[in-house]
């Protein structure tokens, strides 16, 4: 299972989690970074990062860095319109891959390793093989029957200008860079655009102060249910594609593109206990006390089953 943990209100929240837990810790910094364990052998689970633990931006990590959007994804498979091997990457249900890491060893997720990901147009990375799927799912994190990283899961459609598509960057070492700029949904739907990025980093990469090894940046989010999805509103979040998971809190529910809208967050991921937490201090016992119940209710986990 996942055990989040924001930093809201460090001292008590995160002494409080650790106690709870017994494996969930983090420092406090200027902006939010949610750090996660995932535990095995633990129960099916979904743990919820609130919405109010975003961070405002108004840019991708990559114009804070001072970077280029990469190059265009060329979609190599998929489903409706996949558009397979077009260079102008225009389509619609289709993915990328197997795209290797540029990562100096392997990228760990849910317990396992990978050295690729796919890179889906309909918001999201998958680890194992490409998504097609463009409805999200409340009943899997993220979204999607295999390990994947949603971002923005929705039915996005690029087929039309002025929508735009999928970028790749991989210019810095152990850092991947996935981005869906001003893209549209479907069916064919330009009206209403939506700007968002996926960064991954790897084992190798010396990750900043504030910031995490996976980050979620969204610009203009115009947009949260395409024309075939029933309805299905974008899922936000982790997932290994069983059922646990770690998502956002609005995640699928009407809305959650206007939260997200100029925003951004990190997150650390780990596969193993990290150190103890610190003792807290004597005046902070009361705190503690407090922050335990509230962090029981607000953090609780929802039961999924399996699909």
């Amino acid at each position: 299972m996942f055990h989040g943990v924001t930093e809201v209100n460090v001292k008590t929240r995160i002494l409080a989690a650790a106690l709870l837990t017994g494996l969930t810790w983090g420092q406090a910094s200027a902006q939010t970074v949610v750090n996660y364990v995932y535990d095995a052998s633990g129960p099916v689970a979904v743990d919820i990062v609130p919405t109010s633990t975003l961070d405002p931006s108004t840019q991708y990590y990559t114009e804070m860095a001072g970077m280029g959007l990469g190059s265009i994804i060329v979609t190599t498979g998929g489903g409706n319109e996949a558009n397979a091997g077009v260079t102008t990457g225009r389509n619609d249900d289709g993915f990328s891959g197997p795209i290797a890491l540029n990562f100096s060893t392997p990228f760990s997720f849910f317990g396992n390793t990978y050295t690729a990901l796919y890179a889906n147009n309909n918001g999201n990375v998958t680890f194992g093989g490409g998504n097609a799927s463009y409805t999200p799912s409340d009943l899997l994190p993220g979204g999607a029957s295999m390990p994947v990283i949603s971002p923005f899961f929705a039915d996005v459609d690029t087929r039309l200008a002025p929508s735009g598509v999928m970028y790749l960057n991989q210019t810095v070492a152990n850092q991947t860079i996935v981005t869906w700029d001003q893209v549209g949904y479907y069916n064919q739907q330009t009206g209403l655009l939506n700007s968002f990025q996926l960064v991954i980093r790897g084992a190798g990469y010396a990750v900043p102060t504030n910031e995490g090894m996976v980050g979620f940046f969204w610009k203009t989010m115009q947009w949260e249910v395409g024309a075939k999805s029933g309805g299905a509103v974008a899922a936000v979040g982790f997932g290994d594609g069983l059922g646990s998971g770690l998502m956002l809190e609005d995640s699928t529910v009407a809305g959650v593109a206007g939260l997200v809208q100029d925003h951004h967050i990190w997150f650390n991921i780990a596969t193993a206990s990290p150190p103890p937490p610190p003792v807290p201090e004597p005046e902070t016992y009361a705190m503690l006390l407090a922050g335990l119940g509230l962090l029981g209710f607000t953090a609780r986990r929802r039961k999924q089953p399996n699909v």
